[in-house]
This record gives C-alpha cells, structure tokens and sequence, in this order.
C-alpha cells in the first residue's frame, strides 16, 4: 500500500500539472491512467482510500490559490470536500473493473462525479474537470461538438485505455488508444462553426480597484469611479473620431460595489457615463435585496430610459459570495451579507424608467437578460462574462488565468464571441475558436473595442445540452449495479481456501 499510495500522490500532482500555471496537458492521459493503476486489484476500502489520497494531492494543489485570497480554513474545508468525490470514485472502481470494457464504464463514473461536485455540495465547485485543461490544445474543438462533459469523458477514457495498455500489454489495447486519439484529431482538423447573421461594436472596460487592488469595499466610489472616467474617455475618443461609437458597453461584476439605487453620488456617475457615451452600459452592481442580502445584477442601463432590465446571479459562489454555515462558525472572512441567488421575479423588474422608446443596440441586451443560461450563448448576440477577480485577492493568484482558460473554452462550446470584463484583469475579447483578440493588462485601466460577430445558430454541444450528463449518469448507475453483483459473486465464487495439510507425527 506504500507503493501505491506514492503513485497515487504522483498521478495528483500530474493531474494538477495539466492546468494552469504549468498548463502541461499532455501530462493529464499519465496522471488518470496512475488513478486506474493504483486501485487495481484493490479491495472496495482500500481502493476508496488510495483515491481519497489521489484526490488529496490533486485538489489542494489545484486550488492552492484560495489559500492565501480567501484563507486557508476554506482551503481546507473546500479542497477537502471535493478531493472525497475522488475517493467515492476509488471505491467504485473495483466494481467496475469487472466489467467487460471497465475503461468505458470508469471514465463514464468519473464524468459523472465530476458533474456531481461541480453542483453540489453549496452550488458545487467545477474547478478540475478535465475539460478543462484541454484550451490550446488540440482536442480543444472537441467541445462544440461534445460539450465540456463528453470532452472529460473522452479524455479520462485515454487515460483509462492508456492504463489498460500498460497493464496487458497487447497490441488491440495499444490500438484502442491509438484509435481515440484518431477521433480527437476530426474537430481539429474540422472544427464545427456557427454561421453569423450580423455584427456589433462592444466597448469592454476595465476600470482597475483602488487601493491595495484586492478589495473591492476599500474605496467603492472609487471603483465605479474608474469605470466612468474611462467610458466617458471613450466617449471623447468617439467624439472625436478617434474611435468608433459601440453599440453597447460592458462593466464588470462590482462595478458598483453599493447598491447604485441607494447610494446617489453612485448612481450620477453612472448617469454621467451613460449620457456621454449615447448607448446602453450593462453595469456589474451589488443591490440590496433587505437588510441581510444583497443581489449580484447585471443591469441596462438606457441613456433615454434609465436603467432597465437586469439579470441577477443564480449560483453564488461559495467561501466567495456567501459562506456556508455561517450562523454556525464564523470563519472571519467574506462578505458580510451573503449574495441572494436569483429568481425569475426580482430579474425581470424592471427599474423606474424615464421616458422613451428602447431600439437599436439595446435589443442586443433587453431580452436575453432575463434568461438563467444567458451566458451560455443562445440568440443573436455575444456571450458577456464579467467577473470579479478583485472582490477576493485572486488577482494575486493563477485562479484568475484558470478561469479565463475555462472562458475560452466556453466560446469554442458555444460557438459565439466572448466578452469578459472584470474590474481589475484578466478583461479580454475571445473569438469563437477560443483565440484571444484582445486583452487587458492585470491592474490596469483599459477600454477594449471590437466589432464581433452575432448569431443565431447553436453547436451541437448546445444542441445536446443535458443529454450527456443524462447519458453518463445512468450509465454509471448501470454500471454500478452490474458492478457490484460481479464484485459478490467473484468473492463468493473465488474457491476454496486451501489449508496445508499437518504433518504426521511418531505421537500415538
């Protein structure tokens, strides 16, 4: 067990490898086919534990940055939450192997408990899924055609085929393995694309955070402060034909760090940005929602009517937006009232508008506000993400190249452009493929203006949507059950244990 639990320490930090900062990818085949190895042969508790320490060694690696922004006891507590997935899979994989074909039903277990964590438990943590390693890469056009779930099954089914490989050491193993990365090689070679009905001028701005830059309460005026002075810059700019006119421009989450309805310097300077530059601003805003609560909302704000309508959050973030719990400890970090995820009747409000008839680039914003999945890229427009890397001090950390890695991959699954804007880095402009146009510096005051495409069409990841979740959840069920039947009847049919015979004795 010594031996195996150093490889499965090893087959971690492999996995974590394969992600940012090092962003090796190559190295993710060897360190899930390590997981296969070590728990072969294994009894169900021992199995369970060896993938317990795999996932010990992967997790608190892959998310070390929460140690020091948000504080190592929601390290702890969180890294360790989501390393126990990897046991509960360890102590699946025994029943598994005893299926015929067990690559395919293991790598259908580990999408599936990758699926699981990522919605539970506190609205889950998908940092980690294999997909996610795969941006740069050349199985990354793989994910308009299977979605970020049929990619992680297709790359742990590598590894897995790659850990049979080595253990039978046959050529049709070898084959198989060859054969997948065959597959992998068509979207590359034939990456699927949306056709675009029409374009539009987005403004992204990047405001910066006053202060140490890893608080956004520090000076929150002051934020939304840099937020105006630079669109009403671009406004200048426009003016003065030295930049084109946006159809629309995009704050970052936190833009307004108080409610902007509450607090009236706050809400002036908002005014005061949008009457220069003539065109609706989505503003990232904190509004309170009582006395506890407080709505994370993306909000249109008209320069005829005002603001209008506004998306709020579903899925706030945990240890980030509000903490578990916190009636029952007081971890001594986080926001003071918790974030209140949204409901269909306080997003579709609409604010006291004054005057006028909405047109032209607002149509881009109005109605896809409203949806749950706005972001994910259905309807004529491009996909906004802002985000919020300075509310904690990941601007200091890898969380924030992490996740403008998963945002590119999002537009290859969507098949749109991509728009992200956050107060302080990483801001940029993702073209569909998942390239990078344009990006801001970290810490930095910028406006990025790009003319991108608009389109109705869908890739067939989106076409699919929850169906591979479904799929590979029953499946494993499946599995699981065939599994444990086959996992009993070999313990109970293994034979007779044989007992040496004594040895005869001169004794009478």
């Amino acid at each position: 067990m010594l031996q195996r639990s150093f490889l499965a320490v090893l087959g971690g930090f492999l996995l974590t490898a394969s992600f940012e900062p090092l962003a090796l990818p190559w190295l993710l085949p060897f360190g899930v086919a390590a997981f296969a190895l070590v728990t072969r042969d294994l009894t169900v508790r021992r199995a369970g534990l060896v993938g317990l320490l795999f996932g010990i060694a992967f997790y608190f690696t892959h998310i070390a940055w929460m140690r020091t922004s948000v504080g190592p006891d929601a390290w702890a507590a969180l890294a360790g939450i989501e390393a126990a997935f990897y046991g509960l899979l360890g102590l699946a994989t025994p029943l598994l192997r005893r299926l015929p074909w067990w690559p395919v039903w293991l790598a259908a277990a580990w999408t599936t408990m990758e699926t699981v964590r990522s919605g539970f438990p506190f609205s889950g943590m998908p940092w980690g899924r294999l997909s996610f390693a795969a941006i740069d890469t050349p199985a990354a056009p793989m994910v308009a055609y299977a979605g970020m779930t049929g990619l992680s099954f297709l790359l742990a089914l590598l590894g897995f085929l790659l850990a049979r490989a080595v253990e039978e050491r046959t050529l049709p193993h070898v084959a198989a393995v060859v054969g997948l990365l065959v597959v992998f090689v068509g979207p590359a070679v034939w990456p699927f694309t949306v056709s675009e009905s029409g374009t539009a001028r987005v403004a992204v701005v990047q405001g910066d955070v006053p202060g140490p830059g890893n608080d956004i309460l520090y000076d929150p005026q002051g934020v939304t402060e840099n937020h105006v002075d630079a669109t009403v810059r671009l406004a200048q700019e426009v003016a003065a034909g030295q930049q084109p006119r946006p159809d629309f421009v995009l704050w970052p989450e936190n833009s307004t760090a108080v409610d902007p309805f509450a607090d009236v310097p706050v809400n002036a300077m908002i005014l005061r940005a949008v009457e220069a530059v003539g065109v609706p601003v989505v503003v990232g805003a904190i509004v309170d929602d009582g006395p506890q609560h407080i709505l994370n909302q993306g909000i249109v704000w008209d320069p005829v009517t005002g603001a209008g309508e506004r998306y709020t959050k579903h899925h706030p973030v945990p240890y980030g937006e509000y903490i578990p719990f916190r009636d029952i400890w007081d971890p001594k970090f986080g926001q003071a009232r918790p974030d209140h995820p949204g409901h269909e009747e306080r997003h579709q409000h609409r604010a006291p508008a004054r005057g006028g008839d909405p047109g032209g680039g607002r149509d881009l914003l109005r109605r896809r506000l409203r949806r749950r999945d706005a972001p994910a890229g259905a309807g004529r427009r491009p996909a906004c993400s802002p985000c919020r890397p300075a509310t904690r001090a990941f601007i200091f950390t890898h969380q924030i190249e992490q996740q403008f890695a998963i945002t590119r991959l999002r537009a290859i699954e969507a098949g749109r452009w991509l728009t992200v804007a956050s107060t302080n880095g990483r801001t940029g402009i993702i073209r569909p493929d998942g390239s990078v146009v344009d990006t801001a510096g970290i810490r930095s005051t910028a406006v990025l203006s790009e003319q991108v495409g608009l389109s109705t069409g869908l890739t067939p990841a989106m076409r699919l949507g929850a169906w591979p979740t479904r799929l590979f959840t029953g499946s494993t069920l499946g599995a699981l059950v065939a599994g444990a039947i086959a996992y009993r009847r070999g313990r109970e049919f293994a034979g007779p244990v044989h007992v040496p015979a004594k040895e005869p004795t001169d004794a009478c």
